[in-house]
């Protein structure tokens, strides 16, 4: 069994599977990174990725196009996502609140369909409108693109680079994220929103304009993330099918320290503990079901506890800002 385990084949599977289940959380977690730096918290990443993965299925299935699937399943999280700017920013409403009722919003999960319209759960509600109680084929999903000779490397070539498209666009978004917060001075201006926002009132620094602009980015990054599952990993749409991924991107941020490259660390570290309980279950290892399903969730709430004390928040997290205030 061991030796099955550690067998180059076992582990060139896990990797690559690591790596599939980590981008949906990498995308959400970019979206977050970049709201949170600027002050804002948005604990309805679950709702924001979960409209993106219905509207990205809807907009797909009608149009028969993945790429206006993609474009909808932006918009999904962008709609969400400005909602809790309007409520956050606008409304100087409780940041955690407001992220805990779009979840609720936009999560309905009883069965019977006006009970899920009086629980307003809009994307079950929607799902059962759209179908009228029929099923749905799958849909295609985008194909993998092998690039020349790195997807030949052994272990790392097939997880990294024989991937779908979405995910070297990942890539490049976290190098860029980087480099536009350690290396311009407009990223500095973001992040001095999130940390001393008053302050930075006063250098001319327009701080809900920037909580904005954030909070824009969020849900187109947050709606890739949902339109992921969809267009790249199952080709169909189910309701809830996020189940914790947005508060799993949530924690990524925290484990990697606010930082793109340490949120794509603690993404993949989710991702391994993932596909490690998958492939297991594959080749018949004689564990609980139910122990390798949570061992993904047990292996995160370590790390949060690994990373207690190590606070690096910016100041100004998820704290109401009022222009003129002290």
């Amino acid at each position: 069994m061991l030796q099955q385990i550690f067998s180059l084949s076992f582990m060139t599977a896990f990797l690559a599977a690591a790596v599939r289940l980590a981008v949906p959380l990498m995308y959400g977690g970019i979206g977050e990174t970049i709201a949170e730096k600027s002050g804002i918290l948005n604990i309805g990443m679950e709702g924001v990725m979960l409209s993106g993965a219905f509207f990205s299925f809807a907009g797909a299935w009608y149009s028969g196009n993945l790429f206006v699937g993609l474009l909808c399943g932006m918009a999904g999280g962008l709609i969400v996502s400005l909602l809790h700017g309007l409520l956050s920013i606008t409304l100087i409403q409780n940041q955690s609140v407001s992220g805990l009722a779009i979840n609720m919003l936009m999560l309905g999960s009883d069965d019977n369909f006006f009970e899920e319209l009086s629980a307003l759960g809009v994307t079950s509600f929607l799902f059962k409108l759209m179908s009228n109680g029929q099923g749905y084929q799958q849909i295609e999903t985008f194909p993998n693109i092998a690039i020349p000779g790195l997807s030949k490397i052994p272990l790392i070539g097939d997880a990294f680079f024989n991937c779908d498209f979405l995910t070297y666009i990942l890539y490049v978004l976290l190098i860029l994220t980087w480099i536009f917060y350690k290396k311009t001075n407009l990223g500095l201006s973001f992040m001095a929103v999130g940390e001393h926002p008053r302050a930075a009132e006063s250098a001319g620094i327009q701080v809900k304009k920037y909580r904005w602009i954030v909070m824009v980015f969020n849900g187109i990054l947050g709606g890739i993330g949902g339109a992921y599952l969809v267009l790249v990993q199952l080709g169909v749409f189910t309701e809830n099918m996020i189940s914790g991924r947005g508060y799993i991107a949530l924690a990524t941020v925290i484990l990697g320290r606010y930082t793109p490259f340490g949120m794509f660390g603690a993404a993949l570290l989710f991702g391994a503990a993932n596909a490690l309980q998958i492939r297991l279950q594959t080749i018949g290892v004689s564990i609980s079901p139910f122990l390798l399903a949570i061992l993904p969730y047990a292996l995160t709430l370590i790390a949060m506890l690994g990373a207690a004390g190590k606070n690096s928040e910016p100041e100004a997290l998820a704290k109401p800002y009022v222009k003129g205030s002290r």
